[in-house]
């Protein structure tokens, strides 16, 4: 049974008006197309205006189109839900889920002229002001950026710019303008009565304030202007898409905390009361506690391409109990989520056509044998050289996580600590001293720990044990101990995981493996650090992971990221340096993750903790940043960031964006999704300073999916 919602439908049964319409003419409606160059007071004269009050104002209750219309430009008035559903579309920003949109023009050298215009046809508002408003007796509209410096900050701008959007979750009505447009609040006050006297909903609009600064103007609203806000409309918001994909399997509802200690099959679908902090692959997730995008599920998710979705009371819902221990398929769409039995056939048939491709590892280059400080790791290519080939080599070398950090060390506005790396020749020579590699190879054939998830979990405890009990070659430990005392003294340094099997274009296996502090002081502790991340290739989640994927276990190589840790965090956090809610590219922005502190991290928090939770239009005029939750871990009202940190970040994402495009982005050839995965620390260096910025990573996203 489909989760998708027929918008009229839902339009007429939630508010009880426009009923009858349905995208058909209703008794006494006008079915005639309505055209852009009609104004306001032209429409009222052919539609029905008997309907529903607000604050004096008759509203239209009557369509003006018929089902069979072919959807015009614009029209000066929406009577029912029919007319919405013609000119609406999904908005630019899909922050919070299940909105459709109609954007609205009203022409103040018009009489104060308001259109509704077809959001399809026109995306954007230019598009249709320059094509329908301009010319012949009216002044001519621009290029785009300067009708987009005029109207959205002129005081004497000829447009007053907006959007009506109808979110489904909380069924609410709210006008909305650009998180940088600089109207005033009369601007607005016009703008809202006159949207509110022409649609059939009009009693049930309000305001929605879309940044911080728009809510700051929003304070000066008169009262006839009610408010909602970005926390109340997510509140009523029951679905969530994280990562749109479609998967066959067995649904599975089950605790977070009895799948700790639950052997998984790859094939189930899982529905989870809370969100866990680590998981096998699964083919679906559903959980019923609200995930961030950058969660570590649901990075996971991405990295696998497979569906990702929160749904409030996803654990006593019906659809999904009555399929309990069946096989599905589960669709997570970006407006609508469906689950339908299958058959195993069904599912069988599926999965042999979406094998996942095997992965082949980059063979290791054993050759390197300096501790090389991380600004020469990823040498800088030469004139007409590639960035994507010249970080590839390194990888080989000094892994995944290293190979980026150099690039970042050499980046202006990217702070990070000096740090320099254990190539991968030093773990090769410590599993062969050791006689790992032949323990793994008879492992890994053995037939009851390939059939056997306990068996595995079991024999892999041991393996790790084994490995964080072996002896370091003597050479590496005299070059380490050097290096420490001479470019590290006193400092404990964290020493960390940067594979041949992570942080790769294609797969970056986020969260895969760990890092371990050691204090250079006791020198058994930073043996323990080195081996015990050493180890952590052979984690029972990581090793399922290349499993899935076809990767050979003897082919993985954990070079070493090496640098003072990070005893006094102020805040930690992840970004993306680009708006994972827009799909068209007209709503640029960074999304930006950040927790107060350092015990909690901000990819695994414990439940019920929530953290800031931001889009940050960094390269838009005013810097808008809109909050889409907050920290509960500070006071009510106060943000993590200060609003200096916060611009010394997007200077930062900026920079990180632009410098990884020759190996990822548009100067690489791409001209989809693009974005780097960065994660950051907020340090405070002394007591009363205040805390800066220093970057731990970069890494390419794989996107929300399709």
């Amino acid at each position: 049974m489909t989760r998708a919602r027929v918008l009229s439908a839902l339009l007429a049964g939630a508010l009880g008006v426009g009923a009858g319409c349905d995208g058909e003419s209703a008794p006494g409606s006008t079915a005639d197309t309505v055209a852009a160059g009609d104004t306001a007071a032209d429409a009222d004269a052919g539609a029905d205006t008997t309907g529903d009050d607000a604050g004096g104002i008759t509203l239209p209750t009557a369509c003006l189109l018929a089902a069979s219309d072919p959807a015009p430009d614009a029209l000066p008035a929406l009577g029912c839900a029919g007319d919405f559903e013609a000119l609406a579309s999904e908005p630019l920003d899909t922050s919070i889920p299940g909105a459709r949109s109609v954007k609205v023009v009203l022409d103040r050298l018009g009489g104060d002229a308001l259109y509704f215009q077809n959001s399809v046809t026109y995306p954007i508002h230019h598009a249709f002001v320059s094509a329908n408003l301009s010319g012949g007796a009216l002044p001519v509209v621009g290029a785009l950026s300067e009708f987009n410096t005029t109207e959205y900050f002129s005081p004497d701008r000829r447009f007053l710019l907006g959007a009506v959007t109808y979110y489904a979750g909380p069924a609410a009505w709210a006008l909305e303008i650009a998180p940088y447009d600089t109207a005033s609040p009369a601007m607005i006050a016009t703008l809202f009565d006159a949207v509110r006297a022409h649609a059939w909903f009009g009693a049930e609009l309000a305001f929605h304030p879309t940044s911080v600064a728009v809510a700051a103007t929003a304070e000066g609203l008169p009262a006839s202007v009610p408010i909602v806000t970005t926390d109340t409309l997510y509140a009523g918001v029951d679905y969530q898409p994280l990562n749109l994909a479609v998967a066959y399997g067995r649904l599975h509802l089950i605790t977070a905390d009895a799948l700790a200690a639950t052997y998984v099959p790859y094939r189930d679908i899982v529905v989870l009361d809370h969100v866990p902090n680590d998981i096998t692959v699964v083919a679906g997730i559903i959980t019923e506690e609200f995930q961030t995008p950058l969660s570590h599920i649901n990075v996971l998710s991405q990295n696998r391409r497979t569906p990702n979705m929160g749904l409030r009371g996803a654990m006593t819902n019906p659809e999904l109990l009555a399929l309990d221990g069946g096989w599905v398929r589960l669709e997570v769409g970006a407006l609508a989520w469906s689950v339908t039995p299958a058959t195993l056939d069904e599912a069988d048939a599926w999965w042999e056509q979406h094998k996942p491709t095997p992965v082949t590892l980059p063979a290791a280059n054993l050759s390197v044998t300096d501790l090389r400080d991380l600004a020469e790791v990823t040498p800088e290519p030469a004139a007409g050289g590639s960035l994507r080939t010249a970080i590839a080599d390194a990888v080989r070398a000094f892994g995944g996580k290293a190979a980026h950090y150099s690039v970042l060390a050499r980046t202006a506005d990217v702070p990070v600590r000096p740090a320099f790396a254990i190539p991968a020749f030093y773990y090769d020579q410590f599993m062969r001293d050791n006689g790992l590699y032949d323990r793994l190879a008879a492992m890994t054939t053995d037939e009851a720990f390939r059939a056997d998830p306990a068996v595995r979990d079991t024999q892999l405890a041991s393996f790790r044990a084994a490995i964080s009990g072996g002896a370091v070659d003597a050479d590496l430990q005299r070059a380490l101990k050097l290096k420490l005392a001479l470019e590290y003294p006193g400092q404990s340094m964290r020493f960390r995981s940067s594979t041949n099997s992570e942080d790769l274009d294609g797969f970056p296996c986020a969260g895969c493996y760990e890092s371990h502090t050691g204090d250079a002081g006791d020198w058994a502790d930073v043996l323990d650090a080195i081996r015990d991340t050493w180890a952590s290739a052979f984690l029972f989640r990581t090793f399922e992971e290349r499993s899935y994927y076809g990767v050979d276990h003897a082919a993985v190589v954990m070079p070493l990221l090496v640098h003072h840790n990070f005893p006094d965090e102020a805040a930690n956090g992840v970004a993306l340096t680009a708006n994972p809610y827009d799909a068209t590219g007209l709503q640029p922005g960074f999304y930006i993750n950040v927790q107060y502190g350092g015990d909690v991290e901000v990819v695994h928090p414990p439940a019920g903790t929530t953290s800031d939770e931001i889009i940050y239009q960094y390269g838009e005029p005013g810097q808008p940043v809109s909050y889409l939750a907050h920290s509960n871990l500070v006071a009510s009202g106060a943000t993590v960031l200060t609003s200096t940190q916060l611009h010394q970040l997007g200077r930062a994402l900026t920079a990180i964006h632009a410098r990884f495009s020759p190996a990822y982005g548009p100067l690489a050839g791409n001209n989809g999704w693009y974005a780097m995965d960065v994660e950051f620390k907020f340090e405070s260096p002394a007591a009363g300073e205040p805390a800066t910025l220093v970057v731990k990573q970069a890494r390419p996203n794989p996107g929300r999916g399709e």
